[in-house]
């Protein structure tokens, strides 16, 4: 017999909340198939829940594993392969609530090329003033890995690479953003997909003027603090998108 989960012994709403960020995440063109978004257990918390392997836009909360800052999981399902990266960031990050781990395709070219990627509009002031880290996953395993972060030792790296950061990007592969909230996270990740889109158009035009570090700290504070508006509309979507409205 299948050992099935047992829900989060946590708020349902914020198991809920859980559920619906991947959804939201999808419907926003920032998942499809692959990618994933957690969060951690309660503040100050060494767990956190994270899906069971599964496409993002099928995850319900009998599908979430609380796994440890190894990685670690005692339900017998089978876990992302880059569950580290959430491990790795939490462990480094003792604020950080929520973790998205994105291969968002206006994001992905920032990666590759040596034009970093800048806020360009005041709803991406959170990414600051300096340009976005890249991390280079050469640099740590060499030449021939799948690009993937299937370790702690790559997951410490791309922590590292972060730093105090809210996105840092991947060469090849995709992006991280983090938050104070599960609803912070996922307002950043649909933000640096709008950003990367938007500068990689105005880039195509000339050459941007991007947000000085006062006005990205600025919009940071004062837009940021409203992403739940944002959040209780996209949440709202994928309600009357599930046929419960």
């Amino acid at each position: 017999m299948t050992q099935q989960a047992t829900t989060p012994a946590a708020d349902l709403s914020t198991v809920a909340d859980l559920v619906a960020a991947n959804h939201i995440l999808v419907r926003q063109g920032v998942l499809d198939a692959f990618g994933h978004v957690s969060m951690r257990v309660a503040p100050g918390a060494d767990t956190f829940w994270l899906s069971r392997n599964l496409a993002p836009g099928s995850v319900t909360a009998a599908d979430l594993l609380e796994h440890d800052l190894d990685g670690r999981t005692q339900d017998p399902r089978k876990p992302y392969l880059e569950r580290f990266i959430h491990a790795e960031i939490y462990r480094r990050r003792p604020e950080v609530m929520a973790v998205v781990h994105s291969h968002s395709p206006a994001v992905v070219p920032f990666s590759l090329v040596a034009t970093p990627m800048r806020p360009v509009i005041h709803m991406a002031g959170f990414l600051g003033g300096a340009p976005t880290p890249v991390f280079e996953i050469a640099d740590v395993a060499g030449d021939d890995t799948d690009l993937l972060i299937t370790s702690s030792a790559l997951g410490a790296a791309l922590a590292e690479t972060l730093g105090e950061s809210t996105v840092a990007l991947m060469r090849g592969h995709g992006s991280v953003a983090v938050g104070s909230s599960v609803q912070e996270a996922v307002y950043r990740a649909v933000y640096t997909e709008i950003n990367a889109h938007t500068q990689a158009s105005a880039l195509a035009l000339g050459e941007p003027r991007y947000l000085t570090s006062g006005e990205a700290d600025t919009a940071r504070r004062t837009i940021g603090a409203q992403s739940v508006r944002a959040w209780d509309v996209w949440r709202e979507q994928v309600r009357v998108a599930a046929g419960q409205g």
